[in-house]
């Protein structure tokens, strides 16, 4: 597992900054609420669930918890990720669940003010619009926070093909 490199970038006040875990795909980044990861883990080889979406990879057992394992990737309407041993896992808790998301990579951890972050500007009616709740300009470039909760917001088939109980497995 690679460690995280700390980079702080400048606040106003302390207190009022949001902290995020950045990660990525290809060349884009990505930033996620650290408050709601829970772990970071390397790629393993998930149980395909019948009937889900394209973008679930399946799930895992996760200390006797039975974890979604979705992909950015496809969830943005890209191609499916190929994981290899390099890609890893992020555990999150958002919208009362505990799932997985499958990344290139974790690169950083970064302290945003909440004037830093820009609205999402509306070009389309694209997928990856509506899963971002906003930019963050930075000096390397512009990181894209991912609203958990829309992105696992799901159709309803897809939400009672998840739903489908699993046995622990210890």
């Amino acid at each position: 597992m690679q460690a995280i490199a700390h980079h702080q970038e400048p606040t106003t006040t302390a207190g009022t900054s949001r902290q995020l875990i950045t990660c990525t795909l290809g060349s884009a980044e990505y930033g996620i609420e650290i408050m709601a990861v829970q772990e970071i883990k390397g790629w393993a080889a998930t149980t395909s669930i019948p009937h889900a979406p394209s973008w679930i990879r399946g799930v895992i057992n996760l200390r006797g918890v039975i974890v979604p394992i979705l992909d950015l990737r496809a969830r943005f309407g890209q191609p499916a990720t190929e994981p290899t041993a390099m890609h890893v896992v992020v555990i999150v808790q958002a919208a009362g669940r505990t799932f997985g998301i499958l990344v290139d990579a974790v690169s950083d951890i970064i302290s945003v003010a909440p004037e830093d972050v820009r609205p999402v500007p509306e070009m389309s009616t694209s997928m990856e619009e509506k899963l971002l709740s906003g930019l963050v300009p930075l000096d390397r470039g512009m990181v894209a926070l991912v609203s958990l909760d829309a992105l696992v917001a799901m159709p309803e088939e897809a939400a009672q093909a998840l739903a489908v109980s699993a046995p622990s497995v210890h």
